[in-house]
């Protein structure tokens, strides 16, 4: 396929009006403010330095685009849908797209690189990522929850078989929360709310777990080496392999024996 080299706000416009699908574009001076891009399909688009700023893109389906540098900014994402995308421009060093006060509920990422992306402020209740790569991102002040009353408060998100390596998700509420699968090693879960959450087969190893909770969580075919169960906030219920306690008790400084032979 021939990539156009330019694509411009009028032409753009012009296809966000009739409804088309976007393909083998690259945007590099578009002014993206106040854009409707609601239900729009991508495929294979190039977005470099893009300032999505109040855009609309719900419901949008984006396949195979590379976001090269890009801060999203205000903008409305929920039910939209990203698969093998690329969030990081692999430059010297490398830099991920910035997310900020921007609505991700229900959003959906699929085998999309997101790592080194900050991510902050914004309200991600739902979202779902599955094989995706988030090595050394960042989540600050994010919500994962929803009110649907003053008493009725529902967390949820899902982070399937991702590389969550080195990432920063201290102080967020996550629980009974989906991690199934993923790999945690060296992830900064300081004060973080995974009480219920699902970490089956996940791999903790040094994760930082200083005041997490854990009460309830499911930690069976986990990797926990030194999880300590005495810097945690709360653990009971936690639901581990019978394998795996003896890497625990280790963790608080009980040497763990074999039964003698008789």
């Amino acid at each position: 396929m021939t990539r156009e080299i330019v694509m411009d706000n009028e032409c753009l416009r012009a296809k966000l009006d009739r409804k088309e699908t976007i393909a083998n574009a690259t945007f590099t001076d578009v002014d993206w403010s106040d854009l409707d891009c609601e239900d729009t399909r991508f495929a294979d688009c190039v977005f470099e330095r893009a300032q999505f700023s109040n855009v609309i893109v719900v419901g949008a389906k984006f396949s195979r685009c590379q976001f090269l540098r890009c801060r999203f900014a205000r903008t409305e994402l929920c039910d939209a849908e990203f698969e093998e995308c690329v969030f990081t421009a692999r430059d010297d060093p490398p830099e991920g797209c910035s997310f900020a006060f921007s609505d991700l509920r229900r959003t959906r990422f699929l085998k999309c690189d997101l790592s080194l992306c900050q991510i902050e402020r914004s309200d991600l209740f739902s979202v779902e990522m599955d094989q995706c790569n988030l090595r050394g991102a960042r989540f600050h002040k994010v919500d994962f929850s929803h009110a649907y009353s003053r008493k009725v408060v529902v967390t949820r998100a899902t982070f399937r078989n991702c590389n969550l390596e080195l990432v920063d998700l201290a102080e967020a509420r996550l629980a009974e929360c989906d991690f199934t699968d993923s790999r945690l090693r060296e992830a900064d879960l300081t004060s973080t709310d995974l009480t219920d959450a699902v970490l089956r087969d996940c791999d903790l190893f040094q994760a930082v777990l200083a005041e997490t909770k854990l009460a309830g969580a499911d930690l069976r075919g986990a990797e926990i080496s030194g999880m300590n169960l005495l810097s945690l906030a709360s653990f009971a219920g936690m639901k581990i392999n019978q394998s795996q306690q003896h890497i625990l008790l280790q963790g608080v400084g009980v040497d763990v024996y074999p039964e003698p032979e008789r």
